[in-house]
């Protein structure tokens, strides 16, 4: 009687002595390291997945050939921009290609080539998410090139020889911004606008009208990114600028090597959605989609 007295007392005070508090688990990030000490910036944390995906691609420039416009510089200093980004190859077609399928398929020419079924549209519209791709000069359908409209400009219409009803002409665009917003919103301006036939003054006025009308928006205030690249760039590496515009970005620069691969699988995994060819083993810019959390108060001495 007494041991069995003796017992069960240990067990009570077992059960309620305070117990070690569980050592936090702690997920390494590709940020890099900060230095303990008295000026140590807060460590930086992924913001929470954007809702919306804005992309406008424009033409032919290089990183140095744009970096230093007007309206251009003033989004770089203000939110995000990558300055080891790179195309894929030349001429136009391969590289919008890359960034709505993760392969040229082995196109090296801006002609007609009529390429299986799939790509980012396709693989969006089977998950159940809503997008939209504005073309601007287009007004005779996918397929009629028209003075201010490619074909080549236009990567959806070549999966399966069909152009999704989900590609526009881009005058259905600010009646869009202030009703439903789609996921995916795919911006390919015309040639002028986009730098293909017009100097890059041109292109930094479109862009200071069209680009506010998206940060205006309720997709975009809640929490969404735009992405602003170009095709291809002039000089021997094939260098282009991209911007990260994004709520608060923790680092406004990144010299991180990226292509367009990394352009779609960062859109895809915003998305929800399985990466497509070469974006499957690419780099996303995740350093150029996080935010800095609110340093923490400290008290007067």
């Amino acid at each position: 009687m007494r041991l069995a007295a003796i017992a069960a007392c240990a067990v009570f005070l077992a059960a309620c002595s305070p117990r070690p508090a569980a050592q936090a688990h702690h997920t390494p990030t590709a940020s890099p390291t900060i230095l303990a000490g008295p000026s140590a910036a807060p460590d930086p944390t992924p913001a929470p997945d954007p809702t919306h995906v804005f992309v406008i691609v424009l033409e032919n420039r290089s990183y140095d050939q744009v970096v230093g416009a007007g309206y251009i510089a003033q989004l770089a200093r203000q939110y995000a921009m990558a300055t080891n980004y790179h195309g894929v190859y030349h001429p136009s077609l391969p590289n919008y290609l890359a960034m709505t399928s993760g392969s040229t398929w082995g196109v090296a020419d801006d002609g007609w080539h009529k390429l299986p079924a799939g790509g980012l549209g396709s693989q969006l519209t089977s998950a159940g998410i809503d997008w939209r791709a504005y073309m601007e000069g287009m007004s005779n359908g996918c397929y009629r090139n028209t003075a201010g409209y490619a074909l080549k400009h236009n990567p959806f219409a070549y999966y399966g020889g069909t152009c999704p009803s989900q590609v526009v002409p881009f005058t259905n665009f600010t009646t869009d911004m202030t009703a439903a917003v789609p996921r995916l919103v795919w911006i390919t301006p015309d040639n002028c606008h986009s730098g293909h036939d017009c100097n890059t003054a041109t292109v930094d006025a479109w862009l200071s009208q069209t680009v506010p009308s998206i940060l205006a928006s309720d997709a975009w205030q809640d929490n969404g990114v735009l992405f602003i690249t170009w095709d291809e760039g002039e000089d021997n590496a094939n260098s282009v600028l991209t911007l990260v515009i994004h709520h608060d970005p923790l680092r406004h620069q990144s010299t991180v090597p990226y292509n367009h691969y990394s352009l779609l699988a960062t859109i895809e995994d915003v998305l929800g959605v399985d990466r497509l060819g070469a974006a499957a083993q690419a780099t996303p810019m995740n350093d150029l989609m996080a935010a800095v959390p609110p340093a923490p108060l400290r008290n007067k001495a």
